[in-house]
C-alpha cells in the first residue's frame, strides 16, 4: 500500500528544499512532488479557453445561439 506525506515547507537559498520524517524508508526510493502554492489551483472555463494560442470561434453564447439558428435555418431552405 502507498503511503502518502503532506509536507508545507519553504523554499530554501539556491532553490532547495528539504523533507525529514522519521517513517521515511532509508534506502527506498521515492516520489516527490513539488506545487507551487502561488500558481492557480483552479481556473474558470473561460480563462482556460482565453489562455490557449488559437483563437475560438465564438465568443459568446449569444455568438453560438445566431450561428446555430442560422445553420437550422439553412436546413429548412
Amino acid at each position: 500500500m502507498q503511503k502518502a506525506l503532506h509536507i508545507r515547507t519553504t523554499v530554501l537559498p539556491g532553490g532547495k528544499i528539504e523533507i525529514v520524517d522519521d517513517e521515511l524508508p532509508v534506502g527506498q526510493t521515492v516520489d516527490v512532488v513539488v506545487r507551487h502554492s502561488s500558481s492557480p489551483v483552479s481556473r474558470s472555463i473561460m480563462e482556460i479557453l482565453n489562455s490557449g494560442p488559437e483563437r475560438r470561434l465564438f465568443r459568446t453564447a449569444d455568438e453560438v445561439k445566431a450561428y446555430l439558428e442560422d445553420e437550422k435555418s439553412s436546413w429548412d431552405g
